[in-house]
């Protein structure tokens, strides 16, 4: 025959998160909310070819400029010029990685959440 009495209800039996640790994990993630609006708004530059091509990305991961000097346009190496073009783009996307997850890192105190 079954004991009568078996579980008690009542919340979490003392084991849940406190209020303080919600309202703590709430500020934390706003926190994150803002640093990634803010982080999108950034913008993240490298060069390739000495100088020769320029590309800006925003924290969006967008392109959104590419600076090219004349004298890196020769009509006979086309293909050196897409190089560059991608070198310098690829560069400011890997710059703007690197300093998202640095900013997120020192925010959530090394936590992996997956940015």
């Amino acid at each position: 025959m079954a004991k009568k009495g078996g579980f008690r209800g009542g919340g979490y039996g003392g084991g849940g998160m406190n209020m303080n640790m919600i309202k703590q994990a709430q500020k934390m993630q706003e926190d994150l909310l803002k640093m990634q609006a803010d982080m999108e708004d950034m913008t993240y530059s490298a060069q390739s070819g000495g100088g020769a091509v320029t590309a800006v990305v925003t924290g969006k991961r967008e392109l959104s400029e590419l600076v090219i000097e004349p004298d890196a346009v020769d009509p006979e190496d086309v293909e050196m010029l897409q190089d560059l073009i991608v070198a310098a783009v690829n560069e400011a996307l890997r710059t703007a990685e690197t300093s998202m997850n640095d900013s997120m890192s020192k925010l959530t105190g090394g936590l992996n959440l997956g940015f």
